[in-house]
């Protein structure tokens, strides 16, 4: 396996035309580490680690668009997305990658220069990931070293439980039987840009408005929650009852009572 500790740029941070570090970028995946609680922010310059709700620190100086990002374990995390070096050699694409010193070093898994996940998740022993590049959804039974393909969607996040995937999409929220071969429409459900499913047949999402949607019955119906202030580019649920969700502006919202209220968590200088 490939260490990008080097080749996914030990540069200096980037700098806008002020001089001024550019800080996190647009936001794709939110994780809390089990080994200590702390909260990580998968950004477009880079992994950050949450110090208060106004500092994050960039971990290890390494700039890197991370598209997908998951947390599977303490200290683990698996990613996919750009490197930060822009040389002629670098591949665009770094394919399935794994840290397991909390994203001070990365590994290499699978895929690299060709495979582009925009959604990672670990559903029980299966990870299901949607790659960008061919449109189609993976399954992997070995951490994704090597992936049988599904079907075609055109997916924006998915979640899984120990029978079923479920994947967003522009039409609505679409569920799996098969392990993400064939999919079919939830009819009752509402339109989510993201879904969680902390636990069997619970499934949490956020509506295009930022309103939450819960089902505790595996989709067949569903309770309308709070409101976060508006879309939101990356969710998830560390539990039933503590949700986080990214809005566009950067902020990162926390609900501990399953998104019925929600409060700033994280908020960048320049938000």
């Amino acid at each position: 396996m490939i260490i990008f500790a080097a080749a996914c740029g030990q540069s200096q941070p980037p700098e806008s035309a002020t001089g001024q570090d550019v800080g996190i970028g647009h936001i794709h995946g939110i994780g809390v580490d089990p080994a200590d609680g702390a909260m990580y922010l998968a950004g477009h310059y880079g992994l950050f680690r949450v110090q208060s709700a106004e500092n994050a620190e960039r971990v290890a100086g390494r700039i890197q668009d991370h598209m997908g990002f998951t947390v599977v374990g303490p200290k683990t995390f698996l990613a996919s997305g750009h490197p930060g070096d822009a040389s002629a050699d670098a591949s665009p694409h770094l394919g399935l990658i794994r840290t397991t010193d909390g994203g001070r070093t990365w590994t290499t898994v699978s895929g690299e220069g060709v495979a582009d996940f925009h959604a990672i998740q670990l559903a029980v022993e299966t990870l299901y990931a949607y790659d960008s590049q061919s449109g189609q959804l993976r399954r992997s039974a070995d951490g994704g070293e090597t992936w049988m393909t599904g079907a075609e969607e055109p997916m924006n996040d998915l979640a899984g439980d120990r029978a079923r995937v479920f994947v967003t999409t522009p039409q609505g929220l679409k569920v799996s039987g098969n392990g993400g071969m064939e999919f079919e429409d939830m009819a009752n459900a509402p339109l989510l840009s993201h879904v969680e499913s902390p636990v069997e047949d619970v499934l949490i999402g956020p509506g295009p408005d930022g309103r939450i949607h819960t089902s505790r019955d595996g989709g067949k119906s569903w309770q309308d929650g709070g409101k976060l202030p508006g879309p939101v580019t990356a969710f998830t649920a560390v539990d039933v009852q503590r949700l986080l969700a990214a809005t566009e502006d950067g902020t990162v919202m926390e609900s501990k009572d399953g998104g019925k209220n929600f409060a700033v968590a994280f908020r960048p200088a320049n938000g």
